[in-house]
């Protein structure tokens, strides 16, 4: 099921998904009893992975700075290069740039890439990480060719990608530059709060022509799956 809603300023598009990101996130923590320790002594925690890119970064700052309760947030990526975080195609480095500023600086930080391991061997470590749980909430991306996550059509690794149960996939991208570390489509699938977030009318065709009718890309494969819900935030 999708839900667009539709913005002409892209302030009030970025503000309105920082708000609505709030409160997902705070009602995850309500429902995970964020406010009284679990039987382990342990509080809990809500998980959000965040995309890359250019355009979210007004999001993520605006994000930044909601009275949310930090500390009790996990922050992780949806994908990301398979580049060191200093690099500057780093998805890492723009969320510590962006959302890990302002209050959000006491979020805790999952980053998806290790250059010093092996692509495989560290793919296989994030898989049996007890700490990387499924997000509660993830804001999505979109590229004009309909990939969302780093789940590419023209990469090798399509068929395997959106078949696998694995939560964390190695992908290299026909067109697209660098190797990527991405959340399956099984993942995506499985994420109770799913945004997404694309600004421009030649990504709202390939939205909706990937609504229209099954396609090979990750947008169709995703929106056409049982059970899904995507709140669309568009901005002309």
């Amino acid at each position: 099921m999708i839900e667009l809603r539709t913005f002409d300023d892209p302030r009030a598009h970025s503000d309105a998904l920082a708000k609505a990101v709030g409160d997902a996130l705070k009602a995850s923590l309500a429902a995970r009893g964020a406010a009284s320790a679990d039987a382990t002594g342990q509080t809990a925690h809500a998980t959000l992975a965040v995309s890359g890119g250019t355009s979210p970064k007004p999001f993520l700052q605006t994000l930044s700075r909601e009275p949310l309760d930090w500390a009790h947030i996990d922050v992780t990526l949806v994908d990301d290069r398979w580049v060191p975080e200093t690099d500057s195609a780093s998805n890492a480095q723009l969320v510590r740039d962006t959302l890990l500023q302002n209050a959000g600086a006491s979020a805790y930080f999952l980053p998806l890439v290790n250059t010093a391991r092996p692509l495989e061997a560290h793919i296989a470590e994030l898989n049996a990480d007890p700490r990387r749980r499924l997000p509660d909430v993830a804001v999505l991306g979109m590229g004009e060719d309909g990939h969302t996550a780093s789940i590419f059509a023209d990469a090798p690794e399509w068929d395997f990608a959106i078949s696998t149960p694995e939560r964390f996939i190695s992908v290299h991208p026909g067109a697209a530059p660098h190797a990527r570390v991405s959340l399956s489509m099984s993942a995506l699938k499985q994420i109770g709060q799913l945004y997404l977030f694309i600004a421009g009318q030649k990504k709202l065709d390939v939205l909706n022509a990937a609504l229209a009718a099954p396609q090979k890309n990750a947008i169709s494969t995703l929106a056409h799956a049982e059970g899904v819900k995507l709140d669309v935030y568009w901005c002309a």
